[in-house]
């Protein structure tokens, strides 16, 4: 059988945020989202907590080692990675995602979701 690759869905502005990150930053995103879509997952991906379980979180820093960023994206709604969210961590204290970040996550998931089940209907 033919390796399958799973296909990609953006999810409201994470291209457009992707794009605008460092090179660094969508070089380790592209990696990680590439691995996603074979089904593998990069060492610096890992899953979320509670709630967002089934969201998988890309840890990725700029070269200057300052700033942060994070990619999230889920693969639980058929064969497409869904790309929910690229954002640039703003305090290095911590590891926990900001209630911001994470109610954001979280709506985009939603829409994710939405996005499948009407795809599912589309093609019956």
């Amino acid at each position: 059988m033919a390796h399958h690759e799973k296909g990609i869905v953006w999810v409201s502005s994470s291209y457009k945020d992707l794009i605008a990150s460092p090179e660094e930053v969508i070089d380790a995103v592209g990696y990680a989202l590439d691995l996603a879509q074979r089904d593998q997952q990069a060492g610096y991906a890992k899953p979320m907590k509670g709630d967002l379980r089934e969201v998988i979180e890309i840890r990725a820093d700029d070269d200057t080692g300052k700033s942060t960023f994070r990619a999230t994206y889920t693969v639980t709604l058929g064969d497409t990675v869904y790309v929910l969210d690229v954002f640039q961590k703003k305090s290095k204290k911590g590891i926990e995602t900001p209630k911001i970040d994470l109610d954001r996550i979280s709506g985009r998931l939603k829409q994710a979701k939405d996005h499948y089940e009407q795809q599912q209907r589309k093609t019956g």
